[in-house]
């Protein structure tokens, strides 16, 4: 499982979810389709209608691959802070049962209202 208190992994910049989708898509379930796509250097997050997958992409070759599934229905709260004048990271908290806190960490002018919003559509 990836380990979410190393929040430099997560230092994400919205990307192309077709760029992704070919090493996803066979996680998916009947009906779960990619919302919006987020990528650091190697790793990267997917938001669906149904669950966020962290994929957390290993070794020198970068064949091995760690996905962690983490379904809307098990969040219990979460927060958003937008980029500021000095601060520029975006972030977002979930707590989640069972998991506890993950933090997402978004450059520059990601809208994490817009992830907000999309929790918040699955969650509430």
């Amino acid at each position: 499982m990836i380990d979410f208190q190393n929040s430099s992994v997560f230092k994400l910049s919205e990307t192309n979810p077709a760029d992704i989708m070919r090493d996803v898509h066979p996680l998916f379930v009947q009906g779960e389709e990619l919302v919006v796509a987020f990528k650091g250097i190697r790793d990267y997050v997917a938001f669906t209608n149904k669950r966020i997958i962290a994929v957390n992409i290993q070794g020198f070759t970068g064949t091995k691959r760690d996905y962690t599934s983490m379904p809307y229905s098990k969040i219990q709260s979460f927060s958003v802070e937008s980029a500021g004048v000095w601060d520029l990271d975006g972030e977002l908290d979930l707590w989640f049962s069972g998991l506890g806190k993950v933090r997402f960490e978004f450059k520059g002018k990601v809208d994490v209202r817009a992830l907000a919003r999309i929790i918040g559509t699955h969650v509430l």
